[in-house]
């Protein structure tokens, strides 16, 4: 039996374990442990079983099961601060939290083993007002587009600790399609037009270099409006609609004076302190956005900011964000729609999702118990959100 994870393949039988096709090397003891947390990812597993099935019930120190947990996780690039796979539930055990796929061994010995998700295919398309995108592909199955949110950098996400768990999710089992929008990552950065509109057209231009006659829409964030925009003027070509962590009013069109005035607290602060961790941007930023992120993940987020765009396309954006409103296009949607929400999100409130499944005829509602915008994979929440959507995409 194969268990691949992220870029990882662990073979039970050869007892190897590989990333990106390579060897990593682990004490037998590590492997047995990594295994049997693999083997029951399901439950929370206890000292006592670990010490009765990778120890065989001898006497073990406490510092010698600390030492095998944490050679496990560096094996892995993970941390007991991180724990982006292998998670410490307090007084009780360890979890293995990340998002695993079975698969059989080759018939053939010799033959290679199965690629967790291949590497992306990077390339590039203009909008007609001469704007290039970048686009990323990656994976097999059915096409399902993941639409530009307010800051993608596609090389940098697919490595990234907030965003890569989801995404090689996604990838094992659909033919993942990205890009990075106008203003953001490996797109022109210096364009004229920045609003809700020319994202909508972003969208098509995506869609049409792609080929794509029919395909699955992700809309996560401010992608959720443009997902439910493109829908509208597009039925033929979505088959299903996804809108996670989204909003149909920005935080201008809310008809809230709190709303607004944040709003432009939040850009006056965003000049003055974008990519700097150590600003009241940052701090105000990762509060709303990770409250529960580990300080591994919000170095990430920083880094992405510095790296993504500027603090003036930052704004310009943003501002664009906040004036967006699609309300009166929720009851034409005609697609099936699943809405997934953080009961406790910060960015957008479950309001906003909750506006979204009432008004859009037919939609599924499925609320998270998590404080941030993004599902991290080491929350208690995870696995029923990869759940949802692959049983969602899957029907």
């Amino acid at each position: 039996m194969l268990f691949l994870f992220e870029n990882f393949v662990l073979d039970a039988s050869r007892r190897e374990l590989r990333r990106k096709g390579h060897l990593v090397p682990v004490e037998p003891q590590v492997f047995d442990l990594l295994l049997h947390l693999l083997n029951n990812r399901d439950r929370v597993v206890s000292k006592d079983d670990l010490i009765a099935n990778v120890w065989n019930g001898r006497i073990v120190s406490d510092s010698t099961l600390s030492t095998r947990i944490n050679a496990a996780r560096r094996a892995l690039g993970d941390s007991g601060e991180e724990q982006r796979l292998i998670r410490t539930v307090a007084r009780k055990g360890l979890r293995f939290v990340g998002s695993v796929r079975e698969a059989e061994m080759p018939a053939d010995a010799s033959s290679p083993l199965p690629a967790v998700a291949a590497k992306q295919e990077i390339s590039f398309c203009k909008t007609p007002d001469g704007v290039n995108l970048a686009l990323a592909a990656v994976g097999s199955g059915p096409p399902l587009v993941k639409i530009a949110n307010w800051l993608t950098h596609l090389e940098y996400d697919w490595e990234s600790p907030i965003w890569s768990p989801l995404l090689q999710f996604l990838a094992e089992r659909w033919r993942l399609i990205r890009y990075d929008g106008r203003g953001n990552g490996l797109a022109d950065r210096d364009v004229a037009d920045i609003s809700f509109d020319a994202f909508v057209r972003d969208l098509d231009t995506v869609v049409e270099a792609v080929q794509l006659k029919q395909a699955a829409f992700l809309g996560i964030s401010q992608g959720a409006a443009v997902a439910i925009a493109y829908a509208v003027r597009h039925p033929e070509r979505v088959s299903k609609l996804i809108l996670y962590g989204g909003y149909a009013t920005g935080r201008n069109k809310r008809g809230s004076p709190a709303e607004a005035d944040m709003a432009k607290a939040f850009l006056a602060i965003m000049r003055h302190g974008w990519g700097d961790e150590h600003s009241a941007f940052m701090r105000a930023f990762s509060s709303v956005f990770l409250p529960n992120g580990s300080p591994h993940q919000i170095k990430w987020l920083v880094d992405l900011q510095r790296i993504t765009t500027s603090a003036e396309n930052a704004v310009r954006i943003r501002n664009a964000c906040d004036n967006i409103d699609v309300t009166g296009l929720l009851p034409k949607v005609q697609v099936p729609t699943l809405v997934i929400h953080c009961r406790h999100d910060n960015v957008a409130s479950i309001d906003q999702g909750l506006l979204m499944a009432r008004s859009i005829p037919h939609a599924k509602l499925v609320t998270l118990e998590s404080e941030n915008h993004v599902v991290l994979a080491h929350e208690p929440a995870w696995p029923r959100l990869i759940a949802e959507i692959e049983s969602f995409l899957s029907a």
